[in-house]
Formats: structure tokens, C-alpha cells, sequence
């Protein structure tokens, strides 16, 4: 059986040195300026004495406009080399760094919001629209104050343009080549949870009937052309991965959502992250209460949230390389999906925020089995928060509790687990 230890090399020949990857999580730290600031390379600083076989950041928006919240790290301006842009080469250079001083190989995920933009995040306006393949809103419930909130808090997308679609790839490929000049290991797009990538998809979310929509093929063409179009510009070595939604991806669209698999595929994808959840169904954001790792497969199967999926995407394409990320808490849970051939690497997220150092815990031989890992109760929530009807205001409650730990190791503060 392969070992939580063993190295994995991509194929564009980048190594990890062990199958634990800390997940992409939002660190909320890119301040007002929405750059690399010292408090977001100290958590990445911890974060690479940690272990891990790989660092993911935490969202970089490719458009400062369109954020996916106020302090998210973003792209200002159009990229043109490393000689003309020098000093935002040497900022984001200090990010990577941070974050490989160690060996540990950071990779940056990439990503627009698309539709699913806040009103008050970018510097676009409050009342302009948000941008999307189709002008469909995001569907927060039926009642009036859950529409009344969603329009609020998300203001209606219009359908993109070919010229929008051009200026977002051109985005894509630009950010792509700031993080290589600036010594990322390499990046990966952002193509689930609701996001723009997603949602162009996604057929509940892209209705066009021109080259983007209206068949599998057609809706993956966005994302096949930014691929393309970054490897074109980037060194062979840099990895380009992507994070994919199972969730939300119903028995109806199953071949569809393999079919935009394997395209990914045949376009030389380095890595694909199986995740899953959106703002309309959250179902990862929202999984806050743990088993114990009691010693049986039972158990261990059900850390891993989304490892059906990736064992039917493992069979229908063998040789992709694939983490899953979702729910691990445990080094037997981790085993048993690296026994059941269902992925190559493996994302932890939440017990990165309270522990950096969580990788060592699990790879330490010398630690039995049942102290190899860490129960994470649910978060408490106000009480208020039930009188809402908004069912991510709780699943947001739950994400933001891990983001202020985080930030406590950035300042220096003990962590704390949810009680």
C-alpha cells in the first residue's frame, strides 16, 4: 500500500515530498491593499516548517475588481514581465519564500468569483453587477428574506461578453506568470465551489449557446483555453492544477462532469483536487463534527467527504494524479483513502488552521494510531444565527472560525479548538 510518506512527482516533474497537502483555506490577511502583507507571510512561514508535501494558498483573485471577500490577495493591473512590473515581482516574491523556505513546494490558487462576488468586496463599485457565463443569479432560497439577502449581499450577474471572456482568461494567464516569475512551485485554478470556473461548468449555471455552453465539451472550453494558454507561457516545471466540484454534480450530469475530466486530461493537467459545495449548497463548508477513529474502515471511509467520487473518477482515468480533500482528520482516515486507490494526494484543511505542524503528527511512525489525530467538534453558533434564513450564514460561521485561527498564528497567538 502506498505510504502517507512516499514522495509523488507530478508530470511536469515537480516532486512532492509526501502525499499530505495543506488545502487551501481563506486567510482574510491581504489587508486593504489586498497584496502579500507580514501577516500572510507568517502564517505561511509556520505553515512551511510544518512537513507538508505541499502548501495551497488560499484564494489570489486574478481581478481586484471581483473578490471573493474585502482582504482577499489579488492582481491590480495587467502583468507584463518581470523586468517592466519589478517591484510586484519582489512582493509576491517574498510570499514565495515564506512559503518554500523549507522545501515545501507553494502552490497558489487562482481564482475569480464570478457571480459570487459580495456586494462590498473589490473595487468594481457596490452597485455594479457582478459577471458571470450566464445572467443567472445565485439561488439562496425562496422565501423573500432569503431573496431579499441574496441580492443584497450578491448583486445580479450579467452574462459575459466575448470580451469579458478574453480579459478574464488574459487575467488568468497573467497571474500565472507573476507567480512563476515570482518562484511559485505553481498554481492551481480554482474550479469549484460556485466560483466563475465552475459555474461556466456547470450546466445549472451556464445556459450559452455559443462555443461555451450548451453541451459538456462546449462549457469546458473556458477553462481547456486558460489551461492551454498558461502551459504556452510558463517554465515546463511549473504545475498547473485544478480544484473540481463533485457535490453539486447530480447522477443526471455524472458523464458530463467526466467527461470535462478527461479533457482536463488530454490538456496535460498536472493535478485535479476533488472538492465540492457552493454558496446555494454548502456542502463542504458546513461539515463541522468529526468521528472518532475508531479502528475500522466504516470509519476511516467516512472522513473522506467526496471519495466516491474520486474512486470512480480513478477508474475511469488511472493515471491522473489526484487529491482529495474534505473531512480528513485522521492518519487512518488518510490511509484508507490512499488504500482504496481512490487519490495520490491528500488535502487537509481545518486541523492545518489549529495545528501547522499536523503533517508531522501524522508521518511520525512513532505516534500510534490512535493519537495520529485530531477531533474537531462543531463550531458553536449564536443563537441568532438560527433566526436567519440563510442556510451559508451558518456554514459561514463554521468556515470563519478557522480563518480567525489563523489568523492568531499569524500573530503569534495560541490556537483554539471549537469546544
Amino acid at each position: 500500500m502506498s505510504s502517507l510518506s512516499d514522495s509523488v512527482k507530478l508530470p511536469c516533474g515537480l516532486v512532492f515530498p509526501n502525499r499530505l497537502v495543506k488545502a487551501a483555506m481563506a486567510e482574510l490577511l491581504g489587508g486593504f491593499s489586498n497584496t502579500p502583507t507580514p501577516s500572510l507571510l507568517k502564517v505561511y512561514d509556520e505553515w512551511a516548517k510544518g512537513n507538508w508535501g505541499a502548501l495551497l494558498t488560499g484564494n489570489v483573485q486574478v481581478d481586484v475588481n471581483h473578490l471573493g471577500t474585502p482582504f482577499d490577495p489579488a492582481l491590480s493591473g495587467e502583468y507584463k514581465d518581470a523586468e517592466t512590473n519589478k517591484d510586484l515581482v519582489e512582493l509576491w516574491r517574498k510570499y514565495a519564500d515564506a512559503s518554500q523556505k523549507h522545501g515545501t513546494p507553494s502552490i497558489v490558487q487562482l481564482c475569480h468569483p464570478g457571480r459570487q462576488t459580495l456586494r462590498f468586496a473589490g473595487r468594481r463599485g457596490p452597485f455594479a453587477s457582478s459577471i458571470a457565463p450566464s445572467a443567472i443569479p445565485l439561488d439562496l432560497g425562496d422565501s423573500f428574506v432569503e431573496r431579499w439577502l441574496g441580492w443584497f449581499a450578491f448583486p445580479p450577474p450579467r452574462e459575459m461578453t466575448q470580451a469579458d471572456i478574453e480579459l478574464v482568461t488574459r487575467q488568468f494567464v497573467d497571474a500565472a506568470r507573476l507567480m512563476a516569475d515570482a518562484g511559485f512551485s505553481g498554481i492551481e485554478l480554482h474550479g469549484a465551489h460556485g466560483y466563475l470556473l465552475d459555474q461556466f461548468l456547470n450546466a445549472k449555471s451556464n445556459i450559452r449557446t455559443d462555443a461555451y455552453g450548451g453541451t459538456a465539451e462546449k462549457r469546458a472550453k473556458f477553462v481547456l483555453d486558460i489551461v492551454a494558454q498558461i502551459r504556452a507561457v510558463v517554465p515546463p516545471a511549473f504545475c498547473i492544477g485544478i480544484k473540481f466540484n463533485s457535490a453539486d454534480h447530480n447522477s443526471t450530469s455524472f458523464e458530463d462532469t467526466l467527461t470535462q475530466i478527461g479533457r482536463l486530461a488530454d490538456a496535460g493537467i498536472d493535478f485535479i483536487e476533488i472538492s465540492g459545495g457552493t454558496y446555494e449548497d454548502p456542502k463542504m463548508f458546513d461539515r463541522g463534527l468529526t468521528p472518532q477513529p475508531e479502528k475500522s474502515t466504516r470509519t476511516a471511509a467516512r472522513e473522506a467527504f467526496f471519495i466516491e467520487f474520486a474512486t470512480a473518477v480513478r477508474a475511469r482515468y488511472p493515471s491522473l494524479t489526484l487529491m482529495l480533500t474534505g473531512g480528513f482528520r485522521t492518519r487512518a482516515g488518510a490511509e484508507y483513502a490512499l488504500s482504496k486507490n481512490a487519490c495520490d494526494l491528500i488535502g487537509i484543511g481545518r486541523p492545518a488552521a489549529i495545528d501547522p505542524n499536523f503533517a508531522k503528527l501524522l508521518l511520525d511512525e512513532s505516534v500510534d494510531e490512535e493519537e495520529a489525530q485530531m477531533e474537531l467538534k462543531r463550531v458553536q453558533v449564536p443563537f441568532w444565527i438560527n433566526l436567519i434564513p440563510l442556510k451559508t450564514v451558518g456554514a459561514g460561521v463554521e468556515s470563519s472560525y478557522y480563518t480567525r485561527q489563523i489568523q492568531r498564528i499569524a500573530r503569534g497567538l495560541r490556537t483554539i479548538l471549537p469546544v
